[in-house]
């Protein structure tokens, strides 16, 4: 896995579509003295009372900042080479939190150790492998704080967005605001409205890729929260023929016309070249999807909360609503 997101490729979830119940949401109270969670691992967490030094995994940390729940440090993409914040980082003000590392394989053990944690959270891509924890000093990291993992695979937007509104309200938010409330409705009114688009052009299909320097990455829509339940929703997916790890089909560039599309939707995160990079290779300008100017961003790892999960089904919505069919 971590060699795939050296490449800048797709990272799609891991094994099959089932989603994972898990069980306890933790205590409900941030006050009410002992705290526990049961995460997506079925390990429980606990501390004496609600954690505050809490540190995480930059997307996770975005999440958790929406329901009102700030972090003391974050690890992953967070700033982007020229200082801004990275896409991972949603709402987070990336000036106020300790950034422990920026990459793959980064996790500063000494400035995590400094920040006093008392619980360390992430996301879960594989059965109880932590999200940019390097493997390496795992076990120097996991002695200092309780963690959480909560899966961003085998499971869909809308289940992975209650667990961790099940974390945020274990940590004292309150989960009935209206900021949250509203969202929620703009979230259903949103995926109201995809279902809608996807059954008025049956025909649309869409392909889910990723690049790099040497090559372009389909991904398979079952294997992601995101695009498992845009299918649900009706959307219809090219299916590659994936390599052994399942998770998508590596083409070259010269292949990259394998499959037929109307839509194209591109990886937005900062490890994969984006589609102004691309304007020079011939063989994806040739594409008629690209022709045709329907390529969109995909956003491959979502913030998964209400606010930031709507966006995502408005803007596919409106890209099959007006899609061409050009294959």
């Amino acid at each position: 896995m971590g060699g795939a997101v050296g490449l800048g490729a797709v990272l799609a979830a891991c094994g099959d579509s089932d989603s994972k119940d898990s069980g306890s949401t933790g205590s409900k109270s941030a006050d009410a003295g002992p705290w526990s969670f049961k995460d997506d691992r079925g390990l429980t967490a606990e501390a004496k009372s609600a954690p505050k030094n809490i540190v995480a995994f930059t997307g996770v940390a975005a999440a958790l900042h929406d329901y009102g729940i700030e972090v003391k440090g974050v690890f992953g993409p967070t700033k982007t080479k020229d200082g801004k914040a990275d896409v991972q980082a949603g709402g987070l003000d990336i000036g106020k939190v300790e950034i422990l590392g920026n990459v793959w394989g980064e996790f500063n053990v000494e400035k995590y150790a400094a920040l006093g944690p008392d619980l360390l959270v992430t996301a879960m891509w594989e059965k109880d492998a932590l999200w940019y924890v390097p493997d390496a000093s795992k076990d120097k990291i996991l002695k200092l704080a309780p963690s959480v993992a909560l899966w961003a695979a085998q499971t869909t937007i809308p289940k992975a967005i209650q667990r961790h509104e099940d974390l945020a309200a274990s940590l004292g938010a309150d989960v009935k605001a209206k900021t949250v409330t509203d969202a929620k409705a703009r979230f259903e009114k949103a995926a109201a409205r995809l279902r809608a688009a996807a059954k008025s052009k049956p025909n649309i299909k869409v392909m889910v890729g990723s690049a790099s320097q040497d090559l372009f990455y389909v991904s398979l829509a079952k294997t992601s929260a995101d695009t498992l339940y845009f299918q649900e929703l009706g959307v219809k997916f090219v299916e590659p023929k994936v390599n052994a790890a399942g998770f998508f089909e590596e083409l070259s560039w010269e292949n990259v016309g394998k499959y037929d599309a109307d839509i194209i939707m591109m990886d937005n995160r900062s490890s994969a070249l984006q589609p102004e990079a691309l304007t020079s290779r011939p063989t994806w300008a040739q594409l008629p999807a690209v022709k045709a100017g329907q390529v969109v961003p995909r956003t491959t790892e979502p913030i998964y909360s209400y606010d930031k999960c709507a966006p995502i089904l408005e803007d596919l919505a409106k890209a099959i609503e007006s899609a061409k069919k050009t294959a």
